[in-house]
Order: C-alpha cells, then structure tokens, then sequence
C-alpha cells in the first residue's frame, strides 16, 4: 500500500504539475494572439497600411506568426492533456506548423531589404518597392516554403505505413515523429543550415550597407539610425527562429544526461521563450516604435474607448 500510495502522489503531482504548466503556457499565449489580432485588425483599418509596402510585409509576417502560435499552442495541449493522433491528423498539424515557421525568416529578410533599399537608394525607392513587387515578393516566399513541405511529404512516402497496424500513434504528436526515414533528418539539417545562413548573411550585409550608408553626408541621419536599429532587431528575431529551430537538437542532448521530468519542464520553459515570445515581438517592435502604427494600435487594443485626460485643478 505504500509504493501504491507513492506511485498515486506521483501521479498526480504528474498531472497537477501538467495543468500548471500548460495554464501558465496557455495564458501568455492566448495574451499574445490577442495584440497579434488585433495588430492585425490595425493594418487593415487604414488605407496608408494596405498601400504601404513594409506595412503589407509587416501584416505577413503578423499573419504566419499567429499560426505558428496557435498550432503550436494546440500541439503542446495535446502534449500535455495526452491526446494521441493518427499519422496524417498529426502530419498535417506538424506540416503546417513547419510551414509557417520557415515564413517569418524569409519575411524578415525581405523586410531587411526593404529597409536597405530605403536608405541607400531613397531616389529609387518608390519605383523598386512597389505593391506589385511586394506581392510577388510574399507569393515567392510562401511558395519556396511550400515546396519544402511538399519535399518533406514526399520523403515520408518511403516509410512503410503498410506495414503498421493502424495509422494510430502511439507517441505524442511532435515533429520528432515526422522523421521517419534518415533522409528526411538530412534533408531538414540541411535545409535549415541553408535558410538560416542564407537569412543570416542577408540580413548583416543589409545592416552594414545601412551603417556605411549613415556615414554618407547626403543620408538622412534620423531615418538611418531607425533603420539600423530595426535591422538588429530583426537579427535578432532571426537568432530566437534559429533557436527555435534548434530546439529539438538541445532537448536531445540535454536527455541523455538529465531526468525526464527536468527535460519536460526545461521544454516548456523553452517553449515560453523561444515559441511564443519571438511571435509577438514584430507586434510589440512595429506597435511601439512606429508613430502611424501606434495610435491606432493602442485605440483599438483599449476596446475603442478614448482616454481623455483629467482636468486641471
């Protein structure tokens, strides 16, 4: 009776410990979708923002952020409340995830770009970005992105499904499980190290062009110095996507030395810093800074209800 005593605190510590942590996942995440939201309801409140280019880009880089939060939010309750799935149910969840993934960095460096072009040739800013050239710019991303799903896809065809009993898992749904044959592993290490060193170099040069460019005595010193500093902070959004990349390699190696229980509290704390806080960085970054943005963000995050200010004496 004692060892059943044990193992029934155990348990249960188990699963008040897994409401806990998925309550404290679940609510900066659904606070999070909130300001998404409604940043995005902003950029389409007003005509400068649909006809503004690095707003256009900002609303799609906002839009595959949000469902990246959302799938990956709804991937960790299942996770915790112990839900199984089928093959296809969590293929399609994990796709989708790992599609919207790969948008934010190519959106990032396309951003970068922009701002490059704004400081360097302000002369010809006007005729390079363009709408047209801002649509056809976000129509190649998510088709580049796309096309890597769909080469993923293919390279599980060579796993014998056949084979199984039932297309029921019978592990928790991750992206782990989706690479069922070794060339699916080497294809995602590679493509990875391609995108993030291609993402990587794209956004410095475009830096360092704007910094030489902030030295130039016919530069707009106020609207370089934005520029740099918008610059490193999609550096930074790009280094916390590489993280986030990178998280299943830590937790791997982390696993072979500690305790199940420390790694699934480490994966959850992971989740917080690495998931969810870099997805509403670009509302907190754009909203904040940006002088047309802000007004209308805060109006529309304070329910529409207009703060007057109190009376004098």
């Amino acid at each position: 009776m004692s060892t059943q005593s044990q193992t029934n605190v155990t348990i249960g510590l188990g699963f008040l410990e897994r409401v806990m942590l998925s309550t404290l996942t679940t609510l900066p995440c659904c606070v999070f979708l909130f300001i998404n939201g409604t940043m995005l309801f902003t950029l389409r409140s007003k005509l400068v923002f649909c006809e503004t280019s690095r707003y256009i880009l900002l609303y799609n880089l906002l839009f595959s952020d949000t469902i990246q939060m959302s799938l990956s939010q709804i991937l960790y309750l299942l996770s915790s409340c112990r839900i199984m799935l089928t093959y296809p149910v969590c293929g399609l969840l994990v796709m989708l995830a790992s599609l919207t993934n790969e948008v934010s960095p190519l959106t990032l460096v396309v951003m970068s770009l922009e701002r490059y072009v704004a400081v360097c040739y302000p002369l010809r800013h006007a005729t390079i970005i363009t709408i047209r050239n801002t649509a056809v710019a976000i129509i190649v991303v998510w088709t580049f992105c796309s096309l890597n799903v769909l080469i993923r896809v293919l390279l599980l065809l060579d796993f014998p499904f056949s084979d199984l009993d039932s297309l029921q898992m019978k592990e928790l749904c991750s992206s782990l499980l989706m690479f069922l044959t070794p060339m699916s592993d080497i294809y995602d290490k590679a493509y990875t190290c391609f995108l993030f060193t291609s993402a990587g170099v794209a956004v410095i040069s475009s830096y360092i062009g704007v910094v030489i460019a902030a030295r130039s005595a016919s530069t707009d010193k106020a609207s370089a110095s934005k520029a740099r500093n918008t610059l490193l902070l999609h550096l930074v959004q790009l280094g916390l996507t590489l993280l986030s990349t990178l998280h299943t390699s830590i937790v791997i190696s982390l696993s072979k030395t500690l305790h199940r229980v420390i790694i699934g509290r480490i994966k959850s704390f992971f989740y917080v810093f690495i998931y969810i806080f870099p997805r509403c960085l670009s509302s907190l970054i754009y909203g904040l800074r940006d002088q047309t943005i802000r007004p209308v963000l805060m109006y529309h995050l304070c329910c529409r209800l207009k703060l007057s200010r109190p009376g004098k004496g």
